[in-house]
């Protein structure tokens, strides 16, 4: 067993404590593990059709409270695809689990198995009973009851004139069209609408097999009816069964008879496909964690119970770390709000780089931040020079989103809070909605944008997934309006982009003011800043790309073309911030420039230089706006918020000058430096007091 080095896929929620392979009978199979502790809970693989990362979202969550083993079947992943099929089936899955928690130095365990498994499960809970502590069998495909009827009468080997359903899966068309087949089974295990992530996911994971090795694992030896019952009736640990009423491929009786036969408790997902693990994971994953605990025998932590109406007021509140903006406005609305509320408490859980604001302002950070996954080191990691899929990069963090919206839960299971307050915390706002049951505490949403909008070169799918995107918010805030007891839009009717959510969707701005309160824009707290070293008489244009990591290409091109710009202006002195997420020693100075890190109170700053070159994040675009100060952005490509939200909105404050990183030259750039510099900007009036607009409707709520 060997230690992983640091170098991890950044879009992974929590880097296993160790991995390795163990080798039995010449096939390698590729396990990891994750947590510590005694107390472990084995996640088998279903089939070969996925590996481990099928698991994601219940890893980093179980993590936090088990020690959990992965491992990759035969055929997938990190394992072997061995030649002969007398080298797969179900019993040869149960001995590579044994193999993998020896080479782990596990003694008892509890485990869980998803479908085809379920037959390793059984040998693994019958034979091994000493070991096992309790057992989970999701969607067991043993043969209980009929099959659908759907899926009988087909055959895997001959060669048909047609391939409709589930005669798919036939080893002929498997070899003419891998893909098409799975695109048919896994859209079976996901009925329920808005699951294209998961889908995707499946997909992708199921190419990493081949169909020769698929077809091995249906021709290898399985156990007959007769000798699943014999098993049945050998197993004594607890058993929890769960069974999606929607299920496509499993029958939705199957879990019933499986907790008849056995005393299992049963639990029924109404509504849920054959994947609720992934599909709705906040529910899964709390109904495992209570059954492992109770498995292992674990006492509920010890609470303190404080009479309500004596309890200090307090709120909770995640910011979005993508960026610095979200921790200015909030510690501007923060500072409001204890104006308003006297004695209020507040908690910030957040995460680098909003940490930096915050901290430096005085702020609270709640300890369970230190839990959090790395969001802008997803997003940083997704850039690829001035070029950030914005929406793609969202739809890949979903791990890391719903792994800290686990965090959250379980602070505010375990403490009282009186006001939830995310900001853009948009895995907050989709989890409350998917789990109404959890809301314990009012709760306010604040955003500067609605609407996930297609890009140019997103072509036909982007528009298809935005749009469900937006369809699934729309649905649930019609279902579920109690969940939101606020939520402002920080700006103006007016700054919301014209058009629709997507074909046959609302308009957005009409959307907007109907589910919205506006609190105008939210400007920073103006604490004084120190103009780092700069004299009065000094002409200063000051770069920066705001506080996500993304774009260092950009300030290299304005510093290559700092001299030319000099040249046009004499005098001119380029402060280039870097922030929190660049490393200012990758970023070559010349003579006038000086390159630093992270600057605390920028936006005191931007409001006192000459001119101004940012990237196009609405925050430090808005502050510029508001100090009426001349400045050049270019909106990074394909961020879809920066190229259309906040460009609409800049436009209409009259404020800025766009520009294309793609397009511009050294000296386009350095001659628009100097074209502004000399300017007085004739920018309408951006808002005061938004700040204690906002914790004014947020103290209402209280």
């Amino acid at each position: 067993m060997t230690a992983l080095a640091d170098a991890v896929d950044a879009s992974r929620a929590l880097t296993p404590t160790a991995s390795g392979h163990v080798e039995r009978d010449g096939v390698r199979i590729g396990y990891e593990v994750f947590g510590t502790g005694e107390q472990t809970l084995l996640l088998l693989p279903p089939w070969a059709i996925l590996h481990s990362r099928s698991w994601k979202a219940q890893v980093p969550y179980l993590a936090r409270h088990f020690r959990v083993v992965t491992f990759d079947a035969r055929g997938n992943g990190r394992s072997d695809r061995p030649a002969s099929v007398e080298q797969y089936g179900q019993r040869v899955l149960a001995g590579d689990a044994l193999a993998v928690l020896e080479a782990a130095g596990v003694g008892d365990f509890a485990f869980v198995v998803h479908c085809g498994s379920a037959e390793a499960g059984l040998i693994l809970a019958a034979e091994h009973a000493d070991r096992v502590r309790g057992a989970v069998f999701l969607s067991p495909a043993l043969p209980l009851t009929p099959p659908l009827p759907e899926r009988t009468g087909h055959s895997f080997d001959a060669e048909l004139p047609a391939y409709e359903g589930w005669a798919k899966v036939n080893r002929h068309y498997w070899a003419e069209d891998f893909r098409g087949f799975l695109e048919f089974f896994f859209d079976r295990c996901y009925p329920e609408p808005h699951s294209t992530k998961p889908f995707e996911d499946a997909v992708g994971w199921g190419l990493e097999t081949t169909p020769e090795a698929l077809a091995k694992t249906l021709e290898a030896p399985a156990a007959g009816e007769d000798e699943v019952h014999a098993l049945l009736e050998r197993v004594s640990c607890p058993l929890l069964v769960t069974q999606g009423t929607e299920d496509r491929l499993v029958p939705p009786d199957r879990g019933a008879r499986f907790a008849e036969l056995t005393g299992a408790e049963l639990l029924t997902l109404e509504g849920a496909g054959h994947c609720p693990h992934s599909r709705h994971p906040v529910m899964f994953n709390l109904a495992l964690r209570e059954f492992a605990e109770r498995a292992y025998g674990r006492r509920p932590p010890r609470r303190i119970w404080r009479r309500a109406v004596r309890r200090p007021k307090r709120a909770l509140c995640v910011s979005s770390p993508i960026g610095l903006g979200h921790a200015w406005r909030d510690a501007a609305i923060a500072r409001e709000l204890r104006r308003l509320v006297p004695g209020l408490e507040i908690d910030w859980l957040a995460q680098a780089p909003v940490t930096h604001v915050l901290e430096a302002c005085g702020e609270r950070i709640h300890p369970a931040s230190a839990r959090l996954a790395g969001e802008s080191r997803h997003i940083a990691a997704s850039a690829r020079g001035h070029e950030l899929d914005v929406f793609g990069a969202w739809r890949r963090m979903d791990e890391i989103l719903l792994a800290n919206f686990m965090v959250f839960h379980d602070v505010v299971r375990s403490e009282d809070y009186d006001v939830w307050i995310g900001d853009e915390a948009w895995e907050l706002d989709h989890n409350l909605h998917e789990n109404p049951e959890l809301k314990t505490a009012a709760y306010v949403f604040l955003t500067d944008f609605v609407g996930w909008l297609p890009t140019a070169g997103g072509g036909a799918d982007e528009a298809a997934l935005t749009a469900d995107y937006n369809a699934e918010m729309i649905e649930q805030i019609a279902r579920f309006p109690r969940v939101r007891d606020r939520a402002i839009f920080v700006g103006s009717p007016e700054d919301v982009v014209p058009g629709t959510f997507g074909e046959g969707l609302p308009e957005i701005r009409p959307w907007v003011e109907e589910h919205f309160d506006f609190s105008g824009y939210v400007l920073a707290p103006g604490d004084p800043v120190s103009a780092a070293g700069f004299g009065a008489g000094d002409r200063v244009c000051v770069v920066t790309v705001g506080g996500s990591g993304v774009g260092e290409s950009l300030l290299e091109r304005v510093v290559a073309a700092a001299p030319e710009a000099r040249r046009r202006v004499p005098g001119l002195r380029f402060l280039v911030v870097c922030g929190p997420g660049i490393d200012p020693h990758r970023v070559t100075a010349g003579e006038g420039v000086e390159v630093v890190g992270y600057v605390h109170g920028l936006p005191a700053l931007l409001a006192t230089c000459d001119v101004a070159v940012v990237q196009g994040g609405l925050t430090t675009c808005m502050e510029l706006a508001a100090a009426k100060r001349p400045f050049l952005y270019f909106p990074l490509a394909r961020h879809f918020e920066q190229t259309r939200h906040v460009r609409h909105r800049l436009e209409r404050y009259g404020a800025g000058r766009a520009m294309d990183a793609a397009t511009a030259t050294e000296t386009e750039i350095a001659t628009a430096i100097a074209e502004a510099a000399g300017s007085a900007p004739a920018t309408a009036d951006v808002e005061r007091d938004g700040a204690a607009r906002a914790a004014a409707l947020i103290a209402e709520v209280l």
